[in-house]
This record gives C-alpha cells, structure tokens and sequence, in this order.
C-alpha cells in the first residue's frame, strides 16, 4: 500500500512542478525548445526512476539511463537564460 501512495504523491509533485515551470517560462517570456531541455531532461529522470520500480528493472540500465539524463541536463544549462541582475 506504503508504494502506491508514494508514487502517487510523487505523481502528484510532479505534475503541479511541470505547470509552475510552464508558467515561469511564460512569465518570463522564455521561448525556445533548448532552454526547455534541462527541465525536461530532469523530469524524465523522475519518470524513468518511477517506471523502473513499478515494472522491477532496477539496475544498470536504468541507473545508466538516469546518469546520461542528468549529464544531458547539465550540458543543457548552457541555454537557459542568464538572470537579470538586481541591485
């Protein structure tokens, strides 16, 4: 039971953290499918987590597929737009 209430909430985080990015973005003006690539390289490292536990695949190919997201996520940095700065 503990497991399905879990990734319930965990779904549930997730979902309501995908809008608030959205909106920020929107608020922010920011277009552009590169500069969404970190965000969306994070929450496929959530998804895929949640997947390999549910469907019992926990090992080195879903740890090597969550490793190489999260490199893809942090090369991705490089497009997001730099903060303006506040004095």
């Amino acid at each position: 039971m503990a497991p399905v209430i879990l990734t319930v909430i965990i779904l549930i985080v997730l979902v309501f953290s995908i809008y608030i990015v959205v909106q920020k973005r929107k608020k922010a003006g920011v277009t552009g499918m590169k500069s969404a690539l970190t965000p969306i390289c994070l929450y496929l490292v959530a998804i895929t987590n949640i997947l390999a536990y549910w469907f019992n695949v926990i090992g080195v190919l879903s740890w090597s597929i969550g490793v190489s997201l999260l490199l893809l996520g942090a090369y991705f940095t490089r497009y997001l737009p730099m903060p303006e700065k506040r004095f």
